[in-house]
């Protein structure tokens, strides 16, 4: 019986590694985004600085677990073999639904996913003892945290609002004082801005980190605590002074500050989240030891009281947990993924948008518009003009391929810092992900960043991530749920099936993750070149190219699909005749989104000649979308002869229905091949001599 539970706590650290490595690519986004969006400095800088910041958070991490030890549920109600399947059920549950967000590039909390996870476990074995408990004295109350519960799931999503106001107030003050021409006005206002950036984020590290740490002793703890507010007042001054100084030395202090914020934020992600990805491996652990040495062998007769004790972290399992994320952190492909949906959603100028319209956002975008210009007709003229020279964008300092400038990416991660250090302040268990994501919103937003023109497709991005967390918590609670009734019930045989399963599952969406990079980096790095370019003849190749990749790719999707409809109704093959239509959809929604491309390479190029081209290059995408309607009405008719078992069609009927196909495949290659080749000059003789040879075919007797 003790070597069934040693193998589920080395499982347990199993899928730890997993979940360090699936929640750095999450998590990255929260301390990367400012730093990457502003390019602070060479990626390669930023994430060397941001390593080191998590290693150092996770090596001094304050241990404090127990939130997945006694936080959601009360362990003295439950036996050791009980909180083992909650626990296995956890990690499972984490892995995989984190990953899947990670695959769709959508950033997600992992604080939320781990206490929802917990509480989907914890109900479901709660259910079960009250429906077993014959004396009928087993309350939820007695059983589950109800009150921590509720308060970690309020803060969590009150902390978006709020970060969202605080975003748009600091930004806006910000860029009033310093306008988006800022090297002009920093002549003594960057020495006290600096000061209090670097005085915040200073305090930001002593609250998370170094004040609770376990590095520190319990003296010099309570040193800090109180005598914070001396050491605040002598750091801003100091600092101020400093930053000054360095300004008058020629130093950029913008990038100095988003450098140590990055670094702070790294450590704060990996001291106060790394409960999160190790803390039920950790509780497993713990009680595992201690089943070991009081428990008697019953592990249904041991209840786990101990869990009510201190969590002690071994420094071996923090070095450890330090390297693997850092690790991670420069491997992932996933997290560059993550940071490119916040970074989008937060550039300064138009550019690609990962999310269409959508009604919400229209009703949004109308509603505000219409108060914001009656608001504007009771501001004074000369007020409104002295605003809008402050926010004068074409005047913007923004590093040639960046999202936004040095001073947003300050405001953002001094603001986040501030916040989450408030909130651990009054004891609030802040969500690092959600703060960090809403103050980069509302500063965009502050920032006139969502023009008329994206700002639909911007809010449809806000809506979408905002409501990706609420879909996890119900998601992490629900599979939770499940999955520990079935490991209750099924015991070790079902407990190694669902760790199989979720192994499984990574591995096949990391392949498919591996396989939609490396047919979609062509196109995404024509574009990128083509955005971040500024000599227009170049633009026009580039844009020229991404418009004949566009049509190559799409005459190559219409050839396979079709290849594909005709065999799945000759072979009466269902599922793939679905797959085709659901493949449908994605290719139209794909086609917008390059026509949207081509628009904004339009607006980059000689207006004349974006005028002269846009004509044909609209007709391109739409033949694309005519071919693309053909083949949705072919595929449905013969769906619904499958699904609905008609007569097959006749092998005769087959046979002579064969040649005309491979023709017009063929017909479709010549035209793929001149587009690839860009050799029109006998377009039209080569298509009339394909065209009179299906005719021949289609008449044949």
């Amino acid at each position: 019986m003790e070597t069934m539970f040693l193998g589920i706590v080395i499982f347990l650290f199993t899928l730890a590694i997993f979940d360090l490595t699936v929640g750095v690519s999450n998590d990255a986004v929260n301390f990367l985004n400012s730093a990457i969006g502003a390019k602070a400095a060479s990626f390669k800088v930023i994430i060397a600085i941001a390593a080191l910041g998590i290693f150092c958070g996770a090596t001094m991490s304050n241990g404090m677990m127990e939130i997945a030890r006694h936080g959601i549920f009360q362990p003295e109600q439950f036996y050791f073999q009980e909180l083992m399947y909650i626990f296995i059920a956890v990690m499972v549950t984490d892995v995989v639904v984190l990953d899947i967000f990670n695959t769709l590039g959508m950033p997600t909390s992992t604080t939320v996913s781990m206490v929802f996870e917990l509480l989907g476990g914890s109900v479901a074995l709660a259910i079960v003892k009250l429906i077993n408990d014959d004396s009928g004295l087993l309350t939820f109350g007695e059983l589950l945290n109800t009150s921590k519960a509720l308060s970690v799931i309020i803060a969590i999503f009150v902390s978006v609002a709020i970060a969202f106001l605080f975003g748009v107030i600091a930004q806006w003050i910000s860029r009033v004082i310093f306008t988006f021409n800022y090297k002009k006005h920093l002549k003594y206002s960057i020495g006290i801005f600096g000061g209090i950036a670097i005085t915040s984020i200073i305090y930001f590290i002593f609250i998370k980190g170094l004040r609770e740490s376990s590095v520190l002793s319990p003296d010099w703890q309570s040193w800090i605590q109180h005598n914070t507010f001396t050491l605040v007042l002598i750091f801003l001054v100091f600092f101020s002074v400093v930053m000054q100084v360095l300004h008058w030395f020629h130093v950029n202090i913008f990038k100095i500050i988003v450098l140590l914020g990055t670094f702070a934020l790294a450590m704060a992600f990996a001291g106060n989240d790394l409960v999160n990805f190790i803390g039920v491996p950790l509780a497993g652990y713990s009680s595992y030891l201690d089943f070991i040495h009081n428990g008697n062998g019953e592990p249904m007769g041991y209840l786990m009281g101990a869990l009510r004790e201190p969590a002690r972290t071994p420094f071996l399992f923090l070095f450890i947990a330090g390297i693997i994320m850092v690790i991670s952190l420069i491997k992932s492909k996933k997290a560059q993924n993550v940071i490119k949906t916040s970074v989008d959603l937060s550039r300064q100028d138009e550019g690609e948008e990962m999310f269409g319209s959508s009604m919400v956002a229209r009703s949004l975008v109308r509603t505000f518009t219409n108060i914001s210009q009656s608001i504007i007709c009771y501001i004074p003229s000369s007020v409104r003009n002295w605003i809008n020279s402050r926010f004068n964008a074409d005047e913007a300092i923004i590093v040639n391929g960046a999202a936004f400038d040095l001073v947003r990416a300050s405001v953002n991660l001094v603001l986040a810092a501030l916040l989450i250090a408030l909130g651990t302040s009054l004891k609030l268990p802040l969500s690092t992900t959600y703060v960090a994501f809403m103050v980069a919103m509302g500063s965009s937003l502050a920032d006139r960043a969502w023009s008329r023109d994206s700002a639909v497709y911007r809010i449809t991005g806000v809506i979408s991530v905002i409501g990706g967390w609420f879909i996890t918590a119900g998601v992490a609670f629900v599979v939770c749920f499940i999955v520990t009734l079935i490991i209750h019930f099924g015991g070790m045989i079902a407990t190694v099936l669902m760790i199989a399963l979720a192994i499984f599952l990574l591995i096949r969406s990391n392949i498919n993750y591996a396989k939609k990079e490396k047919s979609n980096k062509g196109i995404d790095m024509i574009f990128k070149h083509m955005m971040s370019s500024k000599d227009k003849t170049e633009i026009w190749i580039l844009l020229k190219e991404h418009v004949i990749n566009t049509l190559v790719n799409s005459m190559t999707y219409a050839m396979e699909t079709y290849t594909k409809i005709t065999d799945g109704f000759f072979n009466e093959d269902l599922h793939n005749l679905r797959k085709c239509m659901n493949s449908a959809e994605n290719e139209k929604e794909l086609l917008k989104k390059e026509r949207r491309k081509e628009i904004l390479g339009f607006r980059k190029i000689d207006r004349f000649l974006a005028l002269e081209k846009n004509t044909w290059f609209h007709l391109g995408i739409n033949s694309c979308e005519q071919m693309l309607y053909c083949l949705k009405r072919l595929c449905e008719p013969c769906k619904e002869h499958v699904d609905n078992n008609f007569n097959p069609m006749k092998k005769t009927d087959i046979d002579k229905f064969i040649p005309v196909r491979n023709e017009l495949i063929a017909l479709m290659e010549k035209a793929r091949d001149i587009l690839k080749s860009g050799d029109y000059l006998h377009t039209d003789d080569s298509i009339r001599g394909r065209y009179a040879k299906s005719k021949t075919i289609c008449h044949a007797p």
